[in-house]
């Protein structure tokens, strides 16, 4: 076994596929004897029949039918190994990473990727999430190549930015928070007596920095989707983005309020596609950059 070889993995794989020797002999263009040979061969070498041969056409022995998935397994593998050292030999990536912020709508991204894996399909991505400070900073230490961020958190010199959507935040609690019962604008003395739920991380970034905080009483998360569950429970009162919690609003679990402090504003992150300037990125980036940013203008108004 010592000498199995990939070419006696294809002999077995063809004879199976075309159903005879002679038409796996014409797929790969051999002898018919080259063919049988190969297949002899094998079987000494497993030491058990992979083929009956007692009628027309050849058919796999039990020994065969339970050895056949594991021989595909090789030859994909065995594929997918030339095709990536290729690409590499040409300067594909080997791997494309990128971090999304948290509040990113996720439907782009999807997008993207599987426009991506068609493409690139030996290029494996990497996805990271984090939020605020945090994603902007896996770009800027090297771990990331593209991040996905709102540019509040990106306004750095060292970032190349490119515009792509706005995230639209929305203040809302449960229906059963005190909050939910008041009418109209809430001044915000009231606000401030109620439980905010606030996004927070532990970047150096956004170390110390808040953003759309109203009242002293604060729960920190760094989770948005651990947000969005005390939010529905009823925890506290919290800006949350518009896709996460539209579902939400129309079926009642969540109502939006109206803090007289954000009565004038409106309340959006501008999101972008940042990379470090200085850094030089491979095909494959490069093409997931330009696809983002031409999907976010012909999805534009």
């Amino acid at each position: 076994m010592d000498a199995l070889t990939f070419d006696q993995i294809q002999l077995l794989l063809a004879v199976i596929d075309e159903g005879s020797f002679s038409g796996a002999a014409r797929k790969l263009r051999r002898a018919q004897s080259a063919v049988t040979y190969g297949i002899q061969r094998l079987e000494e070498q497993v030491g058990l029949a992979l083929f009956d041969r007692s009628a027309y056409r050849p058919t796999l022995t039990e020994t065969g039918r339970a050895l056949l998935p594991r021989a595909r397994r090789i030859a994909e593998e065995a594929m997918a190994f030339r095709d990536q050292a290729k690409s590499l030999a040409g300067g594909l990536e080997a791997e494309i990473t990128l971090v999304l912020d948290a509040m990113f709508p996720m439907p782009p991204v999807v997008s993207a990727l599987r426009a991506f894996s068609e493409r690139f399909p030996t290029v494996q991505p990497r996805i990271y999430v984090q939020s605020l400070g945090a994603a902007a900073e896996l770009v800027l230490n090297g771990t990331c190549m593209v991040g996905l961020l709102p540019f509040v958190f990106s306004d750095k010199a060292e970032l190349k930015r490119f515009p792509l959507l706005s995230v639209h935040l929305l203040p809302v609690v449960s229906k059963d928070h005190m909050l939910a019962r008041l009418k109209g604008t809430i001044p915000t003395e009231v606000m401030r007596q109620h439980v905010q739920l606030v996004l927070t991380d532990r970047s150096a970034l956004t170390e110390g920095r808040d953003y759309g905080v109203l009242s002293p009483q604060t729960w920190r998360l760094a989770d948005l989707g651990t947000k969005h569950a005390m939010l529905v429970a009823g925890l506290g009162w919290g800006n949350m983005p518009k896709h996460l919690v539209a579902d939400d609003i129309r079926s009642g679990r969540l109502k939006m309020i109206r803090p007289a402090e954000f009565q004038n504003q409106n309340v959006e992150l501008s999101m972008g596609a940042v990379h470090l300037a200085e850094r030089s990125l491979g095909p494959a980036t490069q093409w997931m950059m330009k696809h983002l940013v031409d999907a976010s203008r012909k999805s534009s108004p």
